[in-house]
């Protein structure tokens, strides 16, 4: 189990980071096969803040990795599976928002799944 009590979920060849991860995998999976989306990626990541260095000092790069993107009626979606919003992920998300305007993220919560 995880700090939040997740329970890691094999589905085919993939292992997610919860059972509500999982069950959404489950329905774009379907959605795909079903040509309603295409390309689904899992676990993309996007660049938020390049690494630098300063005053002798490295600083790593900041990543948002979301847990799915995929391509509907001609627009990218990325999507998060949520079932609590952090706020390192309120914040990632408002950075995501600014560098990436064109992407439009979605925030998938346990009661629309």
């Amino acid at each position: 189990m995880s700090k939040y009590n997740n329970a890691k979920t094999q589905v085919d060849m993939y292992v997610f980071d919860s059972a509500l991860e999982a069950k959404r995998y489950k329905q774009l999976a379907l959605l795909e096969k079903a040509n309603k989306i295409s390309n689904l990626k899992l676990q993309p990541r996007f660049l938020l803040q390049e690494s630098f260095k300063k005053n002798g000092k490295t600083h790593r790069k900041i990543e948002y990795i979301a847990d799915f993107k995929y391509e509907e009626n001609g627009q990218t979606i990325v999507e998060d599976v949520k079932g609590k919003q952090t706020e390192v992920f309120k914040l990632k998300h408002k950075i995501f928002e600014y560098k990436y305007p064109k992407l439009s993220l979605k925030i998938i919560t346990k009661e629309e799944i």
